[in-house]
C-alpha cells in the first residue's frame, strides 16, 4: 500500500464529520453478503483487514476510518487484489453507527475490533475518543449472540476506559480472568501493535463475548 503523509489526528466532533456515512449496496460490495461480518473501527491504512480477508475468505470484513485519503488508498489496494469479502468506509462511526448497522444483512455482525484508537490525552478532548457509551450499546445491540468484541491499546488509561464502557453492558462477558489478555487472539497484528511490541512496551487487551 503506498505511503503518504496524512494528519495523525482529526477532530471527530467537527462539522465535516457529522454527516452520515455514504452506505453502499452490500450485495455489490460482497459476493456473499450474508457471511459473518468482522467490523474494524478506526482501521487506519487497512493493512490488518487486508491480511485478515485473505486468511479468512469465509468471512466478510468492513473497516471504518475517519481519514478519507486512507480509505481511498485501502479500497484501491483491495480492488487490486480482487478481494470481494472486504470493504472500507470513510466517516465517523459515532454519527452513523445505527444507520450503518441497520443496513447490514440481519444477524451478520459477528466480530468487532477497536485497536489502538486515538488517545486524546487532554481532559477537554476526551469526548473525542471513539468508545462512547452510546456507541457501545449500539454495537452490542447489533452483535449476534456469541459474537466477539476485541479491544486493545498501548495507553493504559484508554484501555481501561474502553474496557469499563464495554463491561457496563450486561450482555457482554469478559473471556479471561486476568485484568488483561496476555496475547492477541487474532492471527494478524496491526502495524501499531508490531511497533509497540518491538519497543518492548505493554499492550493492554480485553476480549468479550455476547451472551443473551
Amino acid at each position: 500500500m503506498p505511503k503518504f503523509r496524512i494528519r495523525q489526528h482529526v477532530n471527530p466532533l467537527s462539522r465535516k464529520f457529522q454527516q452520515l456515512l455514504a452506505l453502499p449496496d452490500w450485495n455489490k460490495v460482497y459476493t456473499n453478503p450474508d457471511y459473518p461480518l468482522h467490523l474494524d473501527i478506526g482501521c487506519a491504512r487497512g493493512g490488518f483487514l487486508l491480511q485478515m480477508a485473505q486468511l479468512q475468505p469465509e468471512k466478510n470484513f468492513l473497516g471504518i476510518e475517519i481519514r478519507e485519503p486512507l480509505v481511498i488508498s485501502a479500497n484501491q489496494k483491495k480492488d487490486e487484489l480482487g478481494l470481494n469479502n472486504l470493504h472500507y468506509l470513510f466517516g465517523n462511526i459515532n454519527t452513523s453507527a445505527s444507520t450503518l448497522l441497520e443496513s447490514l444483512p440481519t444477524n451478520s455482525l459477528n466480530y468487532i475490533t477497536i485497536q489502538f484508537p486515538d488517545p486524546w490525552f487532554k481532559t477537554k478532548h476526551k469526548k473525542r475518543r471513539v468508545v462512547q457509551p452510546e456507541l457501545v450499546n449500539t454495537l452490542v445491540n447489533y452483535l449476534v449472540d456469541g459474537g466477539t468484541v476485541f479491544l486493545q491499546s498501548d495507553i493504559e488509561e484508554v484501555a481501561i476506559e474502553m474496557r469499563d464502557r464495554f463491561s457496563a453492558n450486561s450482555f457482554l462477558v469478559r473471556q479471561h480472568s486476568a485484568t488483561w489478555l496476555d496475547s492477541n487472539p487474532l492471527p494478524v497484528p496491526t502495524e501499531r501493535e508490531l511497533y509497540v511490541l518491538s519497543d518492548n512496551l505493554p499492550v493492554y487487551r480485553v476480549l468479550f463475548q455476547k451472551r443473551n
